[in-house]
């Protein structure tokens, strides 16, 4: 009879579906049975993992040339086997065999107990004369316009500050992100609050008050959570909703069976749990995350003094099958429930910014502060979701989300100024020091703001499959919001002991918004044949503030090269809408003053008319799988609210009186350009410009007369990047893809800016210094079987250790944030660079249970 150690080879079944014959199938069948043997045998035992140090199940594990089916690995990675130990003659070489991985031969010395830990790298070429066609998620996003699928496992390896998932969005092409101290982003010349994100179907909100990078704390999006990430840059089908800019949609796990890590690092740390209950009905995940920013903001150049960041947050998402036995995710409810403390303070002491003026020369600022800062933002958002299966090919889903957010800024800080022109003389004793130091005079800001928002959501989404070539999606949403804004916020600057009318300002305002939203959609996706996919809809939108009924009729078409079936093509074109929300309907810039701080109720939604095409090809290079995406776009904008960037705080003028355009291209080259890991390249070129109703600028004649004002025309929009490059690459040791290399590089040429309220300077060609970065980090993944505390009545055994050095802004690249403006008694204004982190070192390390 068979030993009781070994077992029956899997089935392996590849299916191929051949788009011009219709149906090819290929069937390989092995399934030899285990032979009673009766030498003498050795147990072998061992466990199996990826090079991240994931445990592989399904690992088929024999020995060569001995007879008997092997053993396969179970859901821990782990394997028994029986060896026959040789009376003589070659030792035994064990063969361990997964499909998408490279196989391992091991010759195996059975004078020792054996307990192997085994490491098995990718291998994508085990697939690659086999073309699947048919519904899936890689088919799905095929089919869609400017949708990138993202591994959610780069988001824990790539290097940078916080480790905040957004690090991931800033390599991708038509994306900007010029702060490594923010998780904001904008994409293909939009704005970072032009962008929607998802986590299981319910919307995320940022806080509103948030005004500079530094007092941003954790981004929503949890990496130990996160099961699968898609991410659009314009061109969206219907179901998704009503931004101009883009779309990251996020799905957190369903977990089949207990896992748990722990992270570390010097900047904070983090702590998940996911697991499922005895009879399987009931999965949950949870994470609890920290981060204090001290570290990092203690490498900032321009401000220096006590800095008390603490930010943290938790989020749990569970998911119960209600179904009868035998079909129990027939019906199944979901609870996500998050909530996230940022609490910022800072008492400023000191600074100095060295920066060159109009003449080329170059001058020092020293700054004395007295004073300090706090900002407080806490949020809670949960969501509840009922799924109902009503047959195969009809699902219906029910969700519920509310968001609760309260808000407050207080600030008193009072600064002195002095200029000082800088030496550059290298043989003079002072080279480099400030000569004919002045006193310029000094600034006092106070502000007591607070905040609440309140938002409350119902919404009814279903999917219908009538057939393999159809799928009809639809859905209604309906939401109310109330917004409590309390403002009490002015400022001075006194450059002559006293301060004139026109250096005070002063902001105060008490406004209250409630309001009510109303959305729809309904899209048709029709497969014309294997090689086609058409997907048209229309969404609607109506707010009870301004009154409107937007419509965005959406249209895209795909198809795969009938001679080439790796090559396909997209086209998509459809008119999105904005509706405003609160921040967009607050004017803090632009006339007419008097209106700052103010509501326009009347603010109509902004709307953007996309045209994009796009190609893919996937291909293979030194045996190993490639994929080249390319797309061009085009977007008229029309009822643009104009705005202002300061540091990552948008000023709007509150009217729709400016139309805009972007044009552009974007490139990415992914894939296995180191056998078994993933990187890539992206390039991304961008022209966007606006044309404000009104805007003109005084002109002169050659003796220094007015002569008139003219209209300025089409101007660089503030997110005008021309530029933008993105890398991420990642290599390891030959023959030990447990320790890694990554590289994190981005460049992108400089923003136009000009002073806040000052409308004659805006849109001149002034431009910040380019935004160059790069982030290194190396990585050891070790292989253990470590018994831990226990959880839940069980002993949590620790898998493996992942440690990781990073060295941050490894050029030393003194990249600038944004502009604060400074105005002597002659009137002359000096644009002082706020500076990015310098150079940093990070260690992290990450336990897996």
């Amino acid at each position: 009879m068979p030993h009781p150690f070994l077992s029956r080879s899997a089935l392996v079944l590849r299916l191929a579906l051949r788009p011009v014959t219709g149906v090819g199938a290929l069937l390989v069948l092995v399934a030899p049975a285990g032979v009673a043997q009766q030498n003498s045998r050795v147990l072998l035992k061992g466990i199996i993992r990826d090079a991240a140090g994931q445990p592989l199940e399904q690992v088929s594990v024999g020995v060569e040339g001995q007879p008997g089916g092997g053993a396969t690995t179970d859901s821990q990675g782990r394997f028994t086997l029986g060896v026959i130990s040789p009376a003589g003659g070659n030792p035994p070489v064990l063969v361990v065999r997964r499909l998408g991985y490279q196989t391992q031969r091991i010759t195996l010395n059975l004078s020792n107990p054996l307990e192997l830990t085994l490491t098995l790298a990718e291998d994508s070429r085990a697939l690659g004369n086999v073309t699947v066609r048919g519904r899936s998620t890689e088919t799905d996003t095929r089919e869609q316009v400017s949708i990138i699928p993202l591994d959610p496992r780069t988001a824990k390896e790539i290097p940078s500050p916080f480790g905040d998932f957004n690090a991931v969005l800033k390599t991708l092409p038509g994306v900007v992100s010029n702060n490594e101290l923010s998780s904001t982003y904008s994409v293909r010349g939009g704005n970072y609050e032009e962008n929607l994100v998802y986590v299981n179907g319910f919307e995320v909100y940022r806080p509103f008050l948030v005004t500079a990078a530094a007092q941003e704390g954790l981004s929503f999006i949890n990496p130990d959570l996160v099961n699968r990430v898609e991410f659009s840059t314009g061109g969206w089908q219907p179901k998704y909703g009503d931004k101009l800019s883009s779309v990251l949609s996020i799905e957190y796990k369903e977990p089949t069976r207990f896992g748990a890590s722990v992270t570390a690092s010097l900047v904070g740390g983090s702590v998940h749990v996911e697991a499922t209950s005895p009879n399987k009905r009931i999965s949950y995940l949870a994470g609890v995350r920290y981060k204090n920013a001290t570290y990092v903001l203690n490498s900032l150049q321009q401000q220096q003094g006590g800095y008390n960041p603490t930010f943290y947050d938790g989020q749990s998402y569970i998911k119960a099958a209600l179904g009868p036995k035998g079909d129990e995710n027939k019906t199944s409810l979901g609870l996500l429930t998050t909530f996230a403390h940022n609490d910022y303070r800072f008492n400023p002491e000191s600074g100095q910014s060295t920066f060159s003026t109009n003449t080329n020369q170059f001058t020092r600022l020293f700054i004395s502060y007295g004073g300090r800062e706090r900002m407080q933002y806490d949020t809670y958002q949960g969501g509840l979701s009922l799924r109902h299966n009503f047959r195969s090919n009809l699902q219906a889903e029910l969700l519920a989300g509310l968001l609760y957010s309260r808000e407050f800024e207080y600030r008193d800080v009072e600064a002195a100024y002095r200029l000082g022109e800088i030496n550059t003389d290298p043989d003079d004793p002072d080279f480099n020091q400030a000569v004919r130091q002045r006193d310029i005079g000094s600034r006092f800001d106070h502000s007591r703001n607070y905040l609440t928002a309140r938002i409350a959501t119902l919404e009814t989404r279903g999917t219908w499959t009538p057939g393999t070539a159809h799928t009809v999606r639809w859905g209604l949403k309906a939401g109310r919001e109330r917004i409590v804004d309390e403002l009490n916020e002015y400022s001075f600057v006194d450059s002559a002991d006293f301060v004139p009318a026109a250096r005070r300002t002063r902001l105060q305002s008490d406004l209250t918004l409630e309001s009510s939203r109303y959305q729809g959609y309904v899209q048709h996706t029709y497969a014309l044949d294997s090689l086609r996919t058409l997907t048209y809809g229309a969404r609607v939108n109506y707010w009870t503030v301004n009154g409107q009924t937007t419509v965005s009729p959406r249209v895209q078409y795909a198809f795969t090269s009938r001679r080439n079936p790796r090559v396909s093509w997209k086209a998509a074109a459809g008119v999105y809408y904005q509706p405003p929300f609160y921040r967009e309907l607050r004017a803090q810039i632009g006339p007419p003053q008097r209106q700052q701080g103010q509501l326009n109720l009347d603010l109509k939604a902004q709307r953007s008319l996309h045209f994009i095409v796009g190609n893919e090809r996937r291909f293979t290079q030194w045996g190993r799988p490639f994929r080249f995406t390319g797309e061009a776009y085009y977007k008229y904008l029309t009822d643009v609210v104009p705005y202002d960037i300061d540091n990552v705080r948008l000023r709007y003028f509150a009217q729709n009186n400016a139309k805009a355009y972007a044009a552009g291209l974007d490139a990415r080259v992914s894939g296995e350009f180191v056998k078994g890991i993933e990187s890539w390249f992206s390039l991304g070129i961008l022209t966007t410009r606006e044309n404000i109703d009104g805007d003109s600028i005084t002109t002169y004649d050659a003796n220094g007369n007015s002569t008139g004002r003219v209209p300025k025309g089409y101007l660089r929009r503030p997110s005008d990047q021309r530029l933008n490059l993105g890398v991420f690459f990642q290599d390891n040791l030959p023959g030990n893809p447990s320790v890694k290399g990554y590289v994190n590089l981005v460049f992108g040429t400089g923003l136009p800016f000009s002073p806040p309220g000052l409308l004659d300077l805006r849109g001149t060609d002034k431009l910040t210094r380019s935004y160059k970065r790069v982030d290194m980090g190396f990585s050891k993944v070790l292989s253990l079987r470590t018994t831990a505390p226990q959880f839940g009545g069980k002993a949590m055994q620790l898998q493996s250790l992942w440690a990781s050095l990073e060295i941050l802004n490894i050029l030393g690249a003194d990249n600038v944030a944004g502009y604060s403006y400074l105005q002597d008694l002659n009137g002359r204004i000096y644009a002082i660079p706020n500076f990015l982190s310098r150079r940093v070192v990070n260690l992290r390390v990450i336990a897996r249970f």
